[in-house]
């Protein structure tokens, strides 16, 4: 096959995949309110309109067998990156499917199968090294009395932003990693997104891109860290961008449909969540020992989210041991900690907690690897394409 129908081939693919993940977004969203229970919104934010029509399923079967026809064709594509996602992309959209109609599958099934990552916990050591770090970096910092836990607890208390400031250093960070990410990742345009403060809400806070604003909780603690990780993960260069560039990447045809799946709750959320995690130093933006402590801060707690999931759903980990795990190794605040054991108590989203590890991890490892002269390509790959963790680690930029 030549290259040109190589590529025809693929759009295809990609394009049928695109529409039967929305295919079975659509069935469960309808059945969920046929049952009047909430929707797991399989696809939360979808940036695709007008170019992709879901597919209409009579049933979840009728979406599994059209899946596994599918399948059957990733199976003949040359083995490579492409393959491997695609491969995984597709074992991830039956899986939901599979959860959809009803059947029940293990914590570890979930995460090899729907969200694509390894199943269970971070090691001890990993955990220690991260520790170390932030030793490291709170005597750095002048904090250098008692226990670990307690030094980072002083200096988030003590680096806060008062809660009638946070709109003010929202609104001047936002500038700032906008005018970096346009010139160093993608060309946002006259893009946006304003705060919404609330309290009182299950998360510390979300990208509601439909609606066109950051959704904030106000009775988490946050520092001006703690908020240009939010601006980074959510907004310039984290979700919102990539949002407009798939759109744009699809609209061009450098890519196949099937990259507006970005934000889907499977395969593609653990890179997603990668490259917020990692878009401060994808715009690199690392200015402080302030920021570097933060970094290591939510690689710990990225970490201790992964293995409070499996604990409390695997090992058989009470809600209170859980809450305590997340205070005392995560290192989180009390209204924070019980937020995350929330997630991990919750069937459908404590899988997910350990995306962010694995996901933030691959795109580490990758970027740190990768020799600036390769920049444009990885980039390309990250807010082009979709990958998973194993696929985008087989990542490597052409000589």
């Amino acid at each position: 096959m030549t290259t040109a129908l190589q590529a025809r081939a693929d759009r295809a693919l990609g394009r049928r995949l695109a529409e039967i993940t929305l295919g079975v977004d659509a069935l469960e969203t309808s059945a969920a309110g046929a049952a009047g229970v909430r929707s797991e919104r399989f696809v939360p934010i979808f940036n695709g309109a007008g170019l992709i029509e879901p597919a209409r399923f009579a049933s979840f079967a009728e979406a599994i067998a059209a899946l596994d026809a599918l399948a059957a064709e990733v199976a003949a594509l040359p083995e490579g990156r492409r393959k491997t996602f695609l491969t995984a992309m597709v074992r991830s959209v039956r899986a939901a499917a599979r959860i959809f109609s009803g059947e029940s599958l293990s914590l570890a099934e979930r995460l090899t199968e729907h969200v694509a990552v390894p199943a269970g916990p971070v090691p001890d050591e990993t955990i220690a090294s991260i520790h170390a770090e932030l030793d490291r970096l709170m005597t750095k910092r002048g904090y250098v009395r008692g226990a670990l836990a307690e030094r980072v607890e002083r200096w988030e208390a003590e680096t806060h932003v008062d809660v009638a400031d946070i709109p003010r250093v929202y609104d001047e960070l936002l500038a700032t990693a906008k005018a970096r990410t346009d010139a160093l990742v993608f060309d946002t345009g006259d893009y946006t997104m304003p705060l919404n403060a609330q309290r009182a809400v299950p998360y510390a806070a979300r990208c509601s891109f439909d609606e066109g604003h950051m959704d904030i909780n106000l009775d988490v603690p946050w520092s001006r860290s703690g908020i240009k990780h939010l601006v980074c993960h959510e907004v310039f260069p984290g979700h919102s961008t990539q949002l407009l560039s798939t759109r744009r990447a699809v609209e061009t045809g450098k890519s196949a449909a099937d990259a507006l799946l970005c934000t889907v709750n499977g395969a593609p959320g653990s890179v997603q969540e990668g490259i917020g995690d990692q878009g401060i130093e994808l715009i690199d933006w690392v200015e402080s020992v302030d920021d570097a402590a933060h970094v290591q801060l939510r690689r710990l707690q990225t970490a201790t989210g992964t293995n409070a999931a499996w604990h409390r759903n695997v090992t058989g980990w009470s809600h209170e041991r859980t809450v305590a795990y997340f205070r005392e190794v995560g290192f989180g605040s009390e209204a924070w900690s019980e937020l995350r054991t929330g997630r991990a108590e919750d069937p459908f989203d404590a899988p997910f907690l350990a995306s962010y590890w694995f996901g933030s991890e691959a795109v580490r490892i990758v970027r740190e690897r990768t020799p600036a002269a390769a920049r444009s390509a990885l980039l390309a790959t990250l807010y082009d394409e979709l990958n998973t963790p194993e696929s985008l680690l087989m990542f490597e930029p052409q000589a």
